[in-house]
């Protein structure tokens, strides 16, 4: 019985048509509707797994959830091979290959899951990636179409290298002390959109940074002087242009009893009190004192002028909390984020997650401006997704 019983839900899970690689809440949500078909073992162990950290939502409410921002994080995961192997690819020496073997032991480097065959992840980009035999030995290497295309990013890194030096500029402002670690900029330099050499080239702004050693011995970007006219958040130069639309935005709700008659709109009188005036994100945070709304106040604001820094308007919470130390923030910093619905969606699993700024992307989950490096990560992106009849066919037409 039991084996006609497993018999039969394998050909249901066969009959099941694979979800949509847009959607890894709907793959969760096609798996748990198997769940009465299994057997008590095989339920219990899906069971397990559906309620792990690496597979529940981080936002547990289903009507809350935005598909479409939802799918921005799985087309990053499906094209983190691309964009981990051609950074790591592009910074060995010419001709930028290494041997098989061994890129088959740098899992974490060039993002493929572990245990999985690099060369097959590698097959499914043809026109960016090719496996040559070097004396008999096959290696990773990109294909020329990719080298031009790396050096088409580097001709746009060097264009919106000012743009890129005033918003690191923006961001140690917003620094405890006015000084970050270079390690962890470089670590989340395509977060906000930093060319791979960023930590050699900051000697060139000699009128913008310094660079220093701390006393744990790491070298740290500091600073060179203060100016008054960056010191305006997004928020702020948005009051300006739409003081309703930033007054609907947040809401730091005040906690009443249910005896206190209040309707609605005595409600958003009370809460609009308490919410404005805003903390401006350049003030110092540590003059404030903790767990009171002011001080909440400046923490939502500093993560709101740090997404409106980075190149898609979102980031993953492990980017975020890299820079927990200089920016002052919290570890209650999610039910801060999750009350402030408005200004920002919160995506992806509990152990990995990430936060939108929602005013920044349209209905359909596109950004409503888009920087032109991330034109040119879309245009690599087409590429990646075509084969090499496809590039043929589009050359002859």
């Amino acid at each position: 019985m039991a084996r006609r019983l497993f018999s039969a839900t394998r050909a249901l899970l066969r009959a099941v048509p694979s979800p949509s690689p847009s959607s890894s809440a709907a793959a969760a949500a096609a798996a748990a509707s198997l769940l009465p078909l299994l057997p008590c073992k095989r339920r219990r162990k899906l069971r397990k797994k559906l309620s792990s950290p690496r597979v529940a939502p981080i936002e547990p409410e289903a009507a809350r959830r935005v598909p479409e921002l939802d799918a921005v994080l799985d087309r990053e995961a499906a094209f983190r091979f691309l964009a981990r192997a051609r950074s790591f690819l592009a910074s060995l020496p010419p001709p930028h290959r290494i041997p098989l073997a061994e890129a088959g032991k740098l899992y974490r480097e060039l993002g493929f899951p572990r245990g999985r065959s690099v060369s097959r992840a590698a097959a499914r980009h043809p026109l960016l990636f090719h496996l040559p035999r070097v004396d008999s030995v096959p290696h990773l290497a990109l294909t020329p179409l990719m080298c031009s295309l790396l050096e088409e990013e580097r001709r746009l890194h060097d264009q919106l290298l000012p743009t890129r030096v005033r918003a690191v500029r923006k961001l140690l402002m917003l620094a405890d002390h006015r000084r970050i670690p270079l390690a962890k900029l470089h670590h989340c330099r395509a977060v906000l959109g930093l060319p791979d050499d960023f930590r050699d080239r900051v000697r060139e702004f000699p009128g913008d940074f310094r660079v220093a050693v701390d006393p744990d011995g790491r070298d740290v970007l500091e600073l060179a002087r203060w100016d008054p006219a960056l010191a305006v958040s997004a928020l702020e130069r948005d009051f300006v242009v739409d003081e309703r639309r930033v007054r609907r935005t947040f809401r730091f709700a005040v906690p009443h009893s249910r005896s206190m008659p209040l309707d609605a709109e005595d409600a958003d009188r009370l809460d609009a009190a308490t919410t404005f005036p805003l903390v401006s994100p350049y003030t110092s945070g540590a003059l404030l004192r903790p767990w009171t709304p002011e001080a909440e106040k400046y923490r939502v604001g500093v993560v709101h002028e740090f997404l409106s820094l980075t190149l898609e308007k979102r980031a993953l919470i492990h980017h975020i909390f890299e820079f927990k130390e200089e920016l002052g923030l919290t570890r209650h910093m999610h039910a801060s984020l999750r009350k402030q619905s408005r200004a920002f969606y919160l995506a992806g699993t509990e152990m990995n997650w990430a936060v939108f700024l929602r005013d920044a992307y349209g209905g359909d989950g596109d950004l409503r401006e888009k920087d032109p490096l991330v034109l040119f990560n879309e245009k690599l992106r087409r590429y990646a997704c075509m084969t090499k009849m496809d590039s043929s066919e589009a050359r002859r037409s």
